[in-house]
């Protein structure tokens, strides 16, 4: 396979990290060619001329359409505010570009089926952007469960906290308005909701509350403006199989940083994971001796492929970057059609079905079903 042409839209946090991903995906894994950094946008032209020389591309340009047209780029990748995904990443796929969108698919859901649409006329590979499922823990803890080392799962807890929006003073922008989408349910919980979604697939039906900790923040250049959106969510869920599950989502959590707390019970155990310490789990097996019965704590491992490629010894630790680098190599595969485990936009749009139903519930203030 020829080099892939990178083309990336958006040079922030998520942008800087799939730059990061696409130059060292050849290091990291060996058997995929080195892929060639193209062009860079980005709306500010002096910020995109720096952003391209730091992050190694070899175009830049301040408008994003420009990028789309060149007929060197093979794969863009979206990494844009939430509300510019859907018109940018259909821009690409009708120009006959693959894609790798960064989460959530749209603020609207029409908007998502737009993309979803817009995938499926291309026949191009179009990924979103949830690395948290390609940690190595949280893959071999989806082969525990299918080993049925905790026996059949009844109920999955999960809490997604962090406190970026916690003070209260913290000035208004951009995930704060409603055309950015519902707060932290779509901006936020997507996450858990694809760890779901990752271990255990469809959820059925869901009943949500939301919480707006603060009415109002205030301006850089003076005044206050109404928050328009909510920075907590709490969710009853039924999945499939006869799990039951709880989802509880919070922007203002004072003192969390990026916590995915995750508790599945089962039968004949439970496990335990946490975003914060995400090379490690618990594991609890029923049996054995009173004496000695308990959580054991499982550090992550070169048994735990694809750790091997990073790390040769246990315990070292990857970190947020690393997972995208892991998903970079699932979005290759989607590429040249192999198998991947990455979530394409068909997998995408069922997650944002179950936060609209999320924030329908809350609306009707009654029990939605989950279309399959």
């Amino acid at each position: 396979m020829k080099p892939l042409g990178v083309g990336l839209i958006g040079t922030g946090y998520m942008g800087k990290c799939h730059a990061l991903a696409w130059n060292a995906v050849k290091t990291v894994f060996g058997d995929v060619e080195r892929p060639r950094l193209v062009h860079l946008a980005e709306a500010n032209p002096d910020l995109a001329r720096s952003r391209a020389s730091e992050f190694g591309f070899e175009k830049w340009t301040a408008d994003w359409h420009e990028l789309i047209a060149d007929p060197e780029i093979d794969v863009v990748s979206v990494t844009t505010p939430n509300q510019f995904h859907a018109p940018m990443a259909i821009a690409a796929l009708e120009a006959g570009k693959h894609v790798w969108c960064e989460k959530p698919m749209a603020p609207t859901f029409a908007d998502a089926e737009r993309m979803l649409a817009a995938a499926k006329a291309s026949g191009k590979a179009a990924i979103m952007g949830y690395n948290y499922i390609q940690n190595p823990v949280m893959r071999h803890i989806k082969t525990l469960l299918s080993e049925g080392a905790i026996g059949t799962v009844n109920h999955v807890r999960v809490e997604m906290d962090e406190d970026f929006m916690a003070d209260p003073e913290v000035f208004f922008y951009w995930k704060s308005e409603i055309a950015a989408g519902y707060g932290a349910l779509d901006d936020f919980a997507v996450h858990p909701l694809s760890l779901l979604w990752f271990l255990f697939g469809h959820v059925e039906a869901v009943i949500n509350d939301m919480v707006k900790p603060y009415a109002d923040r205030p301006l850089k250049e003076g005044g206050r403006r109404a928050v328009e959106n909510h920075d907590g969510a709490n969710v009853l869920m039924r999945l499939g199989g006869g799990i039951s599950g709880v989802l509880m989502a919070n922007r203002a959590a004072w003192g969390r940083k990026g916590r995915i707390a995750l508790q599945i019970y089962g039968s004949q155990g439970s496990i335990l994971y946490d975003q914060e310490r995400m090379n490690e789990f618990e594991l609890y097996q029923a049996g054995g001796r009173d004496t000695e019965a308990g959580f054991r704590r499982v550090l992550a491992a070169p048994a735990h492929a694809p750790y091997d490629r990073f790390i040769p010894a246990p315990g070292h630790g990857l970190g947020f970057n690393d997972l995208k680098i892991i998903e970079c190599r699932e979005v290759i595969r989607a590429i040249s059609g192999e198998p991947s485990s990455a979530i394409d936009f068909t997998d995408g749009l069922r997650i944002e079905r179950t936060v609209h139903a999320m924030a329908r519930s809350f609306s009707e203030r009654r029990w939605v079903e989950v279309e399959g």
